[in-house]
């Protein structure tokens, strides 16, 4: 039986590495960053592979998914529509009442300030929910 994340004796880190490494292009390069970023606000993260493809970041709960699409990267938040998004970075389904999304399109900026801290934002409100 293979572990949450596994897929052909590959950890969920090796798969997400390999994904970053096949888009070859700004997707890639996005994605990888973002993941840095992911690990640096949130280094007690687990990174696992779900869906037949999506990276997944998690730490008493999912904190996000990094999907990867034709025009957009995108970060969903689990519990989104729950945390604060003060710079607004939040510009994907918005209409729900669980998860909000961040599409970042070529040459767009990363705000990794509010990133960092909507991610540790993520962390706490899944942790004060799991200790319920």
């Amino acid at each position: 039986m293979q572990k949450d994340g596994e897929q052909d004796g590959k950890s969920a880190s090796d798969l997400i590495d390999g994904r970053i490494e096949e888009l070859g292009d700004w997707r890639g390069e996005m994605l990888a960053r973002l993941r840095a970023l992911i690990r640096q606000a949130a280094p007690e993260a687990v990174e696992t592979w779900k869906w037949r493809g999506v990276p997944v970041w998690e730490d008493a709960g999912i904190i996000c998914t990094g999907e990867t699409y034709k025009a957009v990267v995108k970060l969903t938040f689990a519990r989104g529509a729950a945390l604060p998004d003060p710079k607004k970075l939040f510009n994907s389904s918005l209409e729900g009442n669980t998860r909000r999304a961040i599409d970042f399109k070529q040459g767009d900026r990363v705000d990794e300030a509010a990133l960092t801290a909507l991610v540790r934002e993520a962390v706490t409100l899944n942790r004060s929910k799991a200790k319920r």
